[in-house]
């Protein structure tokens, strides 16, 4: 007689569909869980990479004696532009200003009848070693109703906020592999008490304990396989039509960073439901060996 596969031996498919639905959730939000992951590290890396070796310089509007916003203005720039370490100066239009506070003003508010600060972008020359407190110190005898805004101070805000994400969505990675393992632990004593005279007659006919736990690993395998592959294709998807959204310019959700995930950061939701499989496969096989060893 041709071997029989072990999977095949218990028949393991009644009652397995809540299990699928519940594993095929949670491969969802672990899948959700990750991309927020690579979104925050991505992010992250965008404030870095726009914020690093540069700072800004605002010349606050006033009222009364003294020189005019235009007059400070050509003060700072001029004073910037003959400090060494300093590579690029240039001053941001109105429009660009005014795109920097629609978000919290919208573009039907009368922006121009606002006091807004004039703004003077600068960049570090690569390699060079500035003193900002200095430089900030200058600006002010200089050109009093200046501030320097040192953007590493809000790249270290920013990246505590970004680490914060990333390991709280890490946190929700590992919460829900428990559950998975808990939910599988769970199935597995219920398949073998279901199947006991099986177990039994398959024991007593000198079936080995890996033998009779094959039978169980490989389906569970298969099962959470599939089903977290189901629930991480859906969270793909979403993740695909809010790219979609944001290209079309919509904004999914405001003011938050870009929310799409690109080609290769899918990719990183394959290993949702391997890592699945995997768990199922070693937790059904623990429990099974557990229980085999307890009762015979």
């Amino acid at each position: 007689m041709s071997a029989q596969r072990p999977g095949r031996i218990m028949p393991h498919r009644e009652g397995a569909a809540p299990l699928d639905v519940v594993i095929g959730v949670m491969g969802f939000l672990a899948a959700l869980a990750l991309g927020a992951s690579l979104v925050a590290a991505r992010t992250a890396e965008g404030w870095r990479a726009g914020l690093a070796d540069s700072f800004t310089v605002q010349i606050l509007p006033h009222q009364g004696a003294g020189p005019d916003l235009q007059s400070e203005t050509a003060t700072a720039l001029a004073l910037l532009r003959s400090t060494s370490g300093v590579s690029r100066v240039r001053i941001v239009s109105d429009a660009e200003a005014n795109a920097l506070v629609a978000p919290w003003l919208g573009t039907d508010t009368a922006l121009a009848d606002l006091p807004l600060p004039r703004l003077i972008d600068a960049s570090i020359t690569s390699g060079a070693t500035l003193d900002l407190a200095r430089l900030a110190l200058r600006l002010r005898k200089a050109a009093p109703d200046s501030r320097l805004d040192d953007h590493a101070i809000w790249l270290a805000r920013l990246k505590r906020a970004a680490d914060t994400m990333m390991w709280s969505a890490w946190g929700v990675l590992v919460l829900i592999a428990l559950a998975t393992a808990a939910t599988v632990t769970f199935a597995t004593r219920a398949a073998l008490a279901a199947h006991q005279d099986i177990v039994s007659l398959l024991h007593q006919m000198g079936a080995r304990t890996g033998f009779i736990a094959r039978a169980f690993e490989w389906h569970y395998f298969v099962s959470a396989l599939t089903a977290s592959a189901f629930g991480a294709a859906l969270a793909a998807g979403l993740f695909a039509i809010a790219g979609g959204l944001e290209g079309a310019g919509i904004e999914a959700v405001p003011f938050l960073p870009p929310l799409g995930l690109g080609v290769l950061e899918l990719g990183w939701l394959l290993a949702v439901p391997a890592a699945a499989g995997l768990i199922a496969l070693a937790t059904a096989r623990l429990s099974v060996v557990a229980a085999l060893a307890r009762n015979y």
